[in-house]
């Protein structure tokens, strides 16, 4: 065969299959990669600032994050509702039923007595738990100087040294600690929390433990019964000065 008539035919091929080729692009078009979207799912937290104000029918249950560090307290509750027969003046503290844990809400005033709590001072204030709970106390410092809370189990019926632990055991510290507690507290402004769980029935103090503020009148009443059922306060037109105010079930040390 002759050389002109095989270039002849393979030029014929390729054109055949280029035009194949084409035609089968034209009616087919590659297919394009699907694209695959995604869905951003946004979680929402609530937040319900909690007060240390409540009825006698109605209790508050919190749920809390203990922080020993300046902070703002935000909490997601839900109130229930309870028939209880309180004392007279009595009122209810919030709580939680389900974990037993009240909340105990401190406030060292600008105004009032110098070394007070939510205003009192003296044991004026006294507050009722029934044994076995824990005691959550929220402490925020309105003054100008510091200040702190700790759970006494004391031995005297009022504090009278300038240092806290001579009349006493502490159980808590709340805005300090073992260490500083007669010097360090809670800086003007801010919130600390603290927490004592399973508190046993007896007769205690909540009591700032800087050198001299207790005996000058910073402390309240803490009173741990098994005899009760919810927690609440009483304060007091008179400081408190014998253990007669007490619960019958209370007891020192």
């Amino acid at each position: 065969m002759n050389t002109s008539i095989i270039i002849a035919v393979i030029v014929i091929v390729i054109i055949v299959v280029g035009v194949v080729a084409y035609l089968t692009l034209v009616h087919h078009p590659a297919m394009v990669p699907s694209t695959t979207s995604s869905v951003e799912t946004t979680s929402t937290s609530f937040a319900l600032t909690s007060t240390s104000s409540t009825t006698s029918t109605s209790s508050t249950s919190t749920s809390s994050t203990t922080s020993t560090s300046s902070s703002t307290t935000s909490s997601t509750t839900i109130t229930t509702t309870q028939s209880v027969t309180l004392p007279p003046g009595a009122n209810m503290l919030p709580y939680n039923p389900n974990n037993k844990t009240v909340f105990i809400y401190l406030t060292v005033t600008a105004t009032g007595p110098t070394f007070n709590y939510n205003g009192t001072a003296y044991g004026q204030m006294k507050i009722y738990v029934p044994a076995g709970w824990s005691v959550m106390i929220i402490l925020t410092n309105e003054q100008s100087i510091p200040h702190n809370a700790n759970i006494i189990l004391n031995n005297t019926q009022i504090p009278n040294n300038l240092n806290i632990s001579k009349d006493g055991k502490i159980l808590l510290y709340v805005g300090d600690s073992p260490s500083d507690f007669t010097s360090n507290g809670v800086q003007p402004g801010q919130t600390v929390i603290g927490i004592l769980d399973n508190i046993s029935a007896g007769y205690y103090w909540i009591a700032c433990g800087i050198t001299g503020h207790a005996e000058n009148g910073m402390w309240a009443d803490l009173i741990v019964s098994n005899s009760l059922s919810v927690p609440y306060f009483i304060i007091s037109s008179s400081s408190s000065t014998t253990s007669t105010t007490t619960s019958s079930s209370a007891s020192w040390g």
